[in-house]
């Protein structure tokens, strides 16, 4: 009945959903950002300094804009793909944790009933135990 959701994260998926992942998960990382200013620097440097404004992409480096927006055009449907397969797990995990937060919310509520219940047979045996004294 109920699933381990853990293991759910185990089960195989298709090549398109474990590269999704993975490119989400570098692209949002400080690896993926310091490599990246790296190469934008290094590029920019090399094509001023090195090249002296006359290489194969000098400024206003439109190859590197062309590179950076197709980088851009990828990554995001790309990390969409990911983000989207992680909000259905959640959303798996949330329906999950209803039915156990309705399950633990009934077993209260019948273990209120049996209190109820024990402290009224209580309150009647002291009552009786009261009568018994008077007479």
């Amino acid at each position: 009945m109920e699933k381990d959701l853990l293991e759910e994260d185990n089960i195989p998926t298709n090549f398109g959903d474990r590269m999704a992942d993975k490119i989400a998960s570098f692209g949002g990382s400080w690896t993926f950002i310091l490599s990246f200013m790296s190469f934008l620097f290094i590029w920019i440097s090399f094509n001023i300094y090195w090249l002296n404004n006359k290489g194969f992409d000098p400024y206003p480096f439109i190859l590197l804009n062309l590179i950076l927006s197709c980088i851009a055009a990828l990554q995001a449907p790309v990390i969409m793909m990911s983000q989207n397969r992680q909000e259905e797990k959640d959303r798996e995990r949330a329906k999950e944790d209803l039915k156990i937060n309705q399950k633990a919310e009934e077993e209260i509520r019948s273990l209120h009933e049996k209190l109820d219940l024990l402290i009224q047979q209580h309150k009647e045996f002291r009552k009786e135990m009261q009568t018994r004294k008077t007479e």
